[in-house]
């Protein structure tokens, strides 16, 4: 192959209520506005132009989605530090705005939410500091055992964080699978 390889540029949503998705997705990524009109909008929290599309056809009348329907299973957004994440987790929370439910996959630590339209959103952090890092994890014998990986609290997350309990020990499934556990799966499709 020749050439640079092509970086993913935005995601696309069909909604049938344009206005609360787009509430939502400027709360939930602290987005901005980068171009609207009334069947749709355009949104961007960093360098690109737009990152998220929000479509709603005039008059609406989508067929509405489950969350088992073939199609898109989510979208992930990673932040930079568990700092961000917990106070992007925080402030969702004060909004009222609470994850669907925290997995602690091994390669990332992330909370999945859902949108108005029942889209799931992943807020994620890497716990790897490299792309191959994370790779070679992925390669190996915890992950291949269960790609998924344990459920946890964010409420303790959080805490433990502010408290002064080590990243590296809270992006491990072992302090994930201290806590009494969900089926992730069901969570995830349900």
């Amino acid at each position: 192959m020749s050439g640079s390889a092509p970086r993913l540029a935005h995601i696309v949503l069909q909604t049938n209520q344009l206005p609360v998705m787009r509430e939502w997705y400027l709360k939930v990524l602290g987005a901005r506005v980068a171009f609207e009109n009334p069947a749709m909008c355009f949104l961007t929290f960093d360098e690109e132009h737009h990152r998220v599309a929000l479509f709603g056809p005039p008059g609406g009348g989508l067929p509405e989605r489950t969350p088992v329907t073939v199609g898109l299973a989510h979208s992930a957004f990673t932040f930079a530090t568990a700092g961000d994440l917990i106070a992007r987790y925080t402030e969702l929370l004060e909004a009222g705005i609470e994850p669907r439910v925290p997995v602690q996959h091994g390669v990332t630590t992330s909370l999945y939410y859902r949108d108005p339209d029942g889209n799931m959103v992943e807020l994620q952090i890497d716990n790897f500091a490299t792309a191959d890092e994370a790779t070679e994890y992925m390669r190996g014998g915890e992950y291949s055992a269960d790609s998924i990986g344990p459920s946890f609290d964010a409420a303790a997350f959080a805490k433990a964080y502010h408290e002064g309990t080590p990243v590296s020990e809270l992006t491990t499934r072992q302090w994930a699978a201290q806590f009494p556990q969900v089926d992730v799966f069901e969570m995830l499709t349900t």
